[in-house]
């Protein structure tokens, strides 16, 4: 071949080839996208009561309103982060805008553990709801785990098949459980509430300082839902309005409902009722101590109805969230190509889809021997969304101070001015404290410190060893010189 002579045009060789890039569908309004996010948020009150309750015990209530101020400072900081960033990735996307791609992999990581342990979770706990209609469910722990496993598979399934089938079921499902739990809450206040009951079982069983800061990092696990919202901003219409809205909604319905049945929950039964018999199960265990026989009657099975449902849908949220985050990672090119890799036919990354369904559900094989694992899956799931929130939080302070004139469609109150820069407060407060509690999980806790720390290790040498390859790559396409005849 001869360097000196020039291509004709139209030559085949010189044509640029082009790459065929598929993109997730944006079909998802406010409700859709509030549904998904309820469905984690607001369905962690089926089980996150009773994994507080076993260190927390008494202060139950407490650590759940401490958990729910953090609560409040994160959505605000994702509101503005989502509507800042439309994009799949949540904190990773916030992370790598703000401070590069190391840190937008570390937060994305971080996440994916937080959603695999939410998908596990999530499923683990329906069964016990499910055993007021066969007991087996919530007293084999064979039957149980089965049931789960069979849980996570059939939503892989129908997630590969596309997020448009699933929509309005999580609509429909959200709307009826709110419902259910607000009619509970009046119920419970009416019927069991007696404060002077309340006040002593808060005081004769108040846990030791660090337990109530444990049960406080456990109670985070209902913050899920925030990530799962904003991953979906690809998948949503008008995402830098829609987005935001969803969580300020999200916001008032989960404050209200978590305030009310955790302090119904401790006029029904004895902190350690809660904490041992109806630790999986626990609104089941309110509506078992309901005192009128008649809506005992009609409440429980309604209850474990919709439990199941909306037990289900926080498992699918998980799913929705994680394989979206892997999505986003691998179009950005901090994992392997194949996470991004989307259906031809269904237009889904089903490639993550199918993996982090199938570590899910390895999780979920120790409970085959009856093994308690439930407090260690609440632990695990804090460790991972505690860090991916403490990114979220640092970022939208630095890109509040390195790109002050960047459009934010929905903007974070309350600010302090340094050098010309407006930094929210909320954010500071959420950072402080999120960053605090990971500490004291890493120190006291064994099993989520080896684990954890094992995860984002691999997770580190993976990414190393791939963006290293990238690079070895690049560099030995431009070492390649044209043959000379």
């Amino acid at each position: 071949m001869l360097d000196n002579i020039p291509p004709k045009p139209g030559d085949k060789f010189f044509r640029p080839r082009r790459i065929k890039r598929f993109h997730l569908r944006r079909v998802l309004g406010i409700p859709a996208v509030f549904s998904a996010g309820y469905g984690n948020v607001g369905s962690s009150i089926y089980y996150a009561l009773g994994i507080v309750a076993v260190v927390a015990m008494g202060a139950t209530p407490i650590a759940l309103g401490v958990a729910g101020i953090l609560f409040v400072f994160t959505a605000l900081t994702y509101a503005e982060g989502t509507a800042t960033i439309p994009e799949a990735g949540g904190s990773a996307s916030f992370a790598r805008h703000a401070f590069g791609d190391t840190a937008g992999f570390i937060a994305g990581w971080a996440l994916m553990l937080s959603y695999i342990v939410t998908i596990s979770i999530s499923a683990y706990t329906i069964p016990p709801y499910l055993g007021y209609f066969w007991e087996p469910f919530k007293t084999s722990p064979v039957i149980g785990t089965f049931t789960s496993v069979g849980i996570v598979f059939f939503l892989m399934s129908v997630n590969v098949i596309g997020i448009r089938e699933t929509s309005f079921i999580n609509v429909t499902a959200t709307i009826v459980d709110i419902l259910t739990q607000i009619s509970l809450v009046v119920i419970g206040f009416i019927t069991l509430f007696n404060p002077s009951v309340l006040f002593h079982r808060i005081i004769d069983t108040w846990p030791t300082p660090e337990n109530l800061v444990i049960g406080i990092a456990l109670a985070t696990i209902a913050y899920t839902g925030i990530e799962t919202m904003s991953q979906m901003a690809e998948e949503t219409k008008k995402p830098e309005k829609s987005v935001p809205r969803a969580l300020l909604a999200m916001i008032v319905a989960v404050l209200v409902i978590f305030a009310g049945i955790s302090l119904i929950s401790l006029s029904a039964m004895t902190p350690e009722e809660l904490a041992t018999v109806w630790n999986r199960d626990p609104i089941a265990g309110i509506a078992f101590h309901l005192p009128i026989e008649t809506i005992k009657i009609v409440l429980r099975p309604l209850i474990a109805v919709l439990a199941g449902t909306i037990l289900l849908i926080a498992t699918n949220a998980g799913l929705i969230g994680i394989s979206r985050l892997a999505f986003s990672q691998g179009t950005h090119k901090l994992v392997p190509p194949a996470l991004s890799r989307v259906h031809r036919r269904f237009k889904t990354p089903y490639v993550s889809i199918i993996l982090f369904s199938v570590i899910a559900m390895v999780i979920l094989l120790p409970g085959f021997s009856g093994q308690s694992i439930f407090e260690d899956m609440g632990v695990l799931y804090a460790i991972g969304s505690l860090l991916a929130f403490m990114f979220a939080h640092a970022s939208v302070i630095m890109l509040r101070i390195k790109r002050p004139d960047m459009p934010r469609p929905f903007k974070v109150g309350w600010n302090i001015h340094i050098k010309g820069r407006e930094l929210p407060i909320t954010a500071f407060i959420g950072l402080i404290s999120s960053g605090g509690i990971w500490i004291l999980l890493l120190f006291t806790e064994p099993y989520s410190r080896w684990v954890g720390l094992g995860w984002m290790v691999g997770g580190l040498f993976i990414y190393l060893i791939y963006r290293w390859s990238r690079l070895k790559k690049s560099v030995d396409e431009w070492e390649i010189k044209p043959e000379k005849k």
